[in-house]
């Protein structure tokens, strides 16, 4: 029922072109309308949209494609892939020239592998056809500036607010007589950590005083998870990835080991077996009331607050126990991972490339987007500051404003995802160290191959080449803390 009235708001809004009155008192149409418009001249085809596996499609699936079709007359086919596989998918149609996809999701970690490698279509020049600009650049300056250009050439559309957010519980962080005790011992007040010093100190407190019962925190250590919580706390630290000049890897410096000490450190006061701890230990143990602190995505959030519960394809979360309590805060630092994100391409192997373009505008644009980012099945999440600033989003549950409130003050000053060519063989090199980690491996042996295998990579993908990848990603805002 919820996806039915959602969906026909939509329609409501996209046939409403009219509403909208330009300075000079014209008619003006939104963009959501110009897209529709323009695709009306491609009724009947089919576009093929590839999507990450699992809750991603079901906007495509069950609200976005069949809107679509029904205002244009263009069916949406969606393709499904494991996310660790859609790389390397994407990269075998446009090398086989299949001509399989038309609107692809790409990381934008991946997204200078991809376009130089000629496997997305430009699209500056679309953009600029149907006077989509304007409404591209309101998007929110870390997810415009820096998730859908290489070398000043637009090749995705920022599509998803992928953001970290700390979660705690307020019930044990007000309780009168914690905060008093926690200032007795430790000298200031109780509160959201702001560095990891006090992110240890507090957990460790907690446990003291809770354990079994409450832990103060349960964070990612499965690797494929962690590795967004160590580039992010790396940094924070002071960590640069490379040296500029000769491309050497830094990751085995002094802000790398303080890095991994610290999050071995953590693991003692955390619940027995975290090590193993992927998104949903963490989500779960979250909702339970078992741990008091967790770092996660977004959805997190939303889930735990109790929105979107008795939907059907939410029916595997587990019931929340601290809606009520819920509270949101940057991670310690204030410097939040953009952990993953997607943006919306176009293969350069599409038959139908304007087709497919006008069908990213649509789902992009003001309108459509902010009914997406409230499908409370899905997994796009806020990305313009009218999706932050909408009070029908702000009404969705009684502290959906101070959530929404974090998740701006986190795209203001979020961290991008490591950019290089081969990305993925990068990040497979640290996932590896993380387990020598957990597994009681030194930290700085564990960085120093780390390092190792990091500049073996340069070498052989070329050091120049790589070179002006990494500097144009680190040129960008947010690469690296101001």
């Amino acid at each position: 029922m919820l996806f039915k009235l959602t969906r026909r708001k939509a329609l409501a809004i996209t046939s409403a072109a009219a509403l909208s009155v330009s300075a000079g008192g014209a008619l003006a149409q939104s963009a959501a309308d110009r897209a529709v418009e323009a695709a009306k001249q491609y009724s009947g085809i089919t576009l093929n949209v590839f999507y990450e596996a699992g809750l991603q499609p079901l906007d495509p699936k069950n609200f976005t494609g069949p809107l679509w079709e029904e205002l244009t007359g263009i069916k949406i086919n969606v393709i499904e892939s494991p996310n660790d596989e859609m790389f390397t998918k994407t990269m075998q149609a446009h090398l086989g020239g299949s001509g399989a996809y038309d609107v692809l999701n790409v990381l934008p970690s991946q997204m200078p592998d991809l376009a130089l490698a000629g496997a997305l279509e430009p699209l500056d020049a679309f953009v600029d056809k149907f006077d989509y600009r304007d409404e591209l650049n309101s998007i929110a300056p870390v997810y415009r500036d820096n998730q859908m250009k290489v070398e000043d050439t637009i090749y995705g559309l920022p599509d998803d607010g992928d953001v970290f957010v700390l979660y705690y519980r307020r019930d044990i962080f007000e309780d009168p007589e914690t905060m008093a005790e926690f200032k007795a011992k430790h000298g200031y007040d109780l509160a959201a950590p702001t560095t990891w010093k006090e992110f240890g100190e507090i957990g460790q407190f907690i446990t003291d005083k809770h354990a079994p019962e409450i832990y103060g925190a349960g964070m990612f250590r499965q690797p494929g998870a962690a590795k967004y919580l160590f580039e992010e706390r790396f940094r924070v630290e002071g960590g640069r990835f490379f040296d500029p000049e000769t491309m050497r890897a830094t990751v085995n410096s002094e802000a790398g080991l303080r890095t991994m000490q610290g999050m071995v450190a953590e693991n003692a006061w955390m619940p027995p077996g975290v090590e193993q701890w992927g998104f949903g230990e963490v989500f779960s143990a979250f909702l339970a009331g078992d741990i008091a602190m967790a770092v996660s995505w977004p959805p997190v959030g939303r889930w735990a607050a109790g929105y979107g519960k008795g939907t059907e394809a939410l029916n595997w979360i587990p019931e929340t126990t601290v809606a009520d309590t819920i509270a949101y805060a940057l991670p310690p630092g204030g410097k939040p991972e953009l952990a993953a994100g997607f943006s919306l391409s176009v293969a350069s192997g599409s038959k139908h490339k304007e087709a497919a373009f006008l069908f990213a505008m649509w789902m992009n644009s003001e309108e459509i987007s902010l009914q997406r980012v409230q499908l409370p099945y899905a997994l796009r999440d806020p990305f313009r500051p009218s999706h932050f600033a909408s009070e029908e989003y702000r009404s969705k549950w009684p502290s959906a404003g101070e959530y929404l409130d974090i998740l701006e003050a986190g795209a203001q000053t979020g961290m991008l995802d490591l950019s290089l060519i081969q990305i993925d063989r990068y990040n497979e090199a640290l996932r590896q160290g993380l387990s020598r980690l957990w597994a009681g491996d030194d930290p700085q042996a564990v960085l120093d191959e780390v390092a190792a295998n990091w500049d073996a990579l340069t070498d052989r993908i070329g050091v120049e080449k790589q070179r002006r990848v990494y500097a144009d990603w680190a040129s960008k805002p947010n690469a690296y803390p101001e």
